[in-house]
C-alpha cells in the first residue's frame, strides 16, 4: 500500500520529466503500479484509513508523483451530480477541449506540494480524454467541471508541469475572462 512516504515532493526531478508511454499490453508491474495509484486515492478519502496511515486526502495521483516516469494516472471523485468518476488509465491523452476556460475558486493543491500556493489555475472547461484502463479497454471520457480540472492536473504531471506553473505570477487572482468558476 502506498503511503505519503512514497509520494515525491516538489523539487524532485521526476516531477519535471516528461513521462514515457506505457507499452501495450501493460506488464504486470505496470498494472500493479497503476492499481496502487488508484488504491492510494480511494484509501486517502476514507477517514479511518487516513487516520491510521497518516495519508493526505487526494482525488488524483500520477505515476511521476511516486517517482515512476510513466504515463499512468488514477482519479477518484464525484461530480456535481454526485456521479462517481473513478478511472485508472494508462497513456491518458486530452484529444479535444473547449475554448471556454474554468478554474477552481479555491485554487488547486497537490499531494507533491506541501504548502498552499494561492491563485487561479486556468484550465479548459470541458475536455475529452482517451486512455486504456486496467482491463486493457480503451476509455473515452467527456468531462466538465471538477473532473475535467482533475484530469488536466494529473495529465500535466505526465508532461512535467505543476499546477502553479499556470498561475499568473504578477496577479494570482487576476480575473480570467470568459472562465467559469468551479466550486470544489
Amino acid at each position: 500500500m502506498l503511503t505519503m512516504d512514497d509520494i515525491v515532493r516538489d523539487g524532485h526531478p521526476a516531477l519535471r520529466k516528461v513521462a514515457e508511454e506505457v507499452s501495450m499490453p501493460p506488464s504486470q508491474e505496470d498494472k500493479a503500479i497503476l492499481q496502487s495509484l488508484m488504491e492510494y486515492v480511494i484509501n486517502s478519502q476514507n477517514p479511518e484509513i487516513v487516520q491510521k496511515y497518516g495519508l493526505r486526502p487526494g482525488i488524483g495521483l500520477a505515476a511521476p508523483q511516486i517517482n515512476v516516469s510513466k504515463r499512468m494516472i488514477a482519479v477518484h471523485l464525484t461530480d456535481e451530480k454526485d456521479n462517481l468518476i473513478s478511472y485508472a488509465l494508462f497513456n491518458p491523452k486530452i484529444i479535444s477541449h473547449s475554448v471556454e476556460r474554468s478554474y477552481l475558486t479555491a485554487g488547486e493543491g497537490c499531494l507533491s506540494v506541501d504548502e498552499t500556493i494561492p491563485g487561479y489555475v486556468p484550465r479548459y472547461a470541458r475536455v475529452t480524454v482517451r486512455g486504456i484502463d486496467l482491463e486493457g479497454q480503451e476509455v473515452k471520457l467527456r468531462l466538465k467541471g471538477l473532473p475535467a480540472i482533475v484530469f488536466q492536473h494529473e495529465i500535466d504531471h505526465l508532461n512535467g508541469i505543476m499546477f502553479y506553473d499556470h498561475i499568473n505570477k504578477q496577479d494570482p487572482f487576476a480575473d480570467l475572462p470568459n472562465a467559469v468558476p468551479v466550486e470544489k
